[in-house]
């Protein structure tokens, strides 16, 4: 994707969780309230080196990517989400509220609601907010 050049991501490392699969209270249709359906769930966080590189190999160093499974787990099972966009914004937001993260992409995916395709979901990509935009060149 073409945010992947903006240059607000250099010398930044992409940590990721991918495939995370959660049964979730999702849906505003009344059969998908009848039961938990699976989601999964990407996140990708780009993180400046500074933040992501270790000298003693330790996890203190850098960030401490557990944080996104055990928060996008508390998040998401909180409550009942009518739509994935409220889902994926907080996911979105709680990443963002790690001082170390740049950015973050984050895809939500319902792939048991309907029998003709292989998922529905939503993907949202935000840098942190008031890190200044690229200026175009001349």
């Amino acid at each position: 994707m073409n945010e992947l050049l903006d240059p607000r991501l250099t010398n930044c490392r992409r940590i990721f969780l991918h495939e995370f699969s959660l049964d979730l209270s999702i849906g505003f249709h009344d059969f998908e309230r009848e039961a938990p359906q699976r989601v999964i769930i990407d996140v990708d966080l780009f993180v400046p080196d500074a933040h992501s590189t270790a000298v003693d190999d330790e996890v203190a160093e850098v960030l401490d990517y557990d944080f996104i499974r055990r928060g996008v787990t508390e998040w998401a099972r909180s409550r009942h989400f009518n739509l994935q966009e409220t889902l994926i914004d907080g996911i979105v937001d709680l990443c963002l509220a790690q001082p170390a993260v740049r950015a973050v992409r984050a895809r939500t995916q319902k792939p048991d609601v309907y029998p003709d395709c292989r998922s529905v979901g939503i993907e949202v990509f935000r840098f942190r907010p008031g890190l200044p935009a690229p200026t175009p060149p001349a």
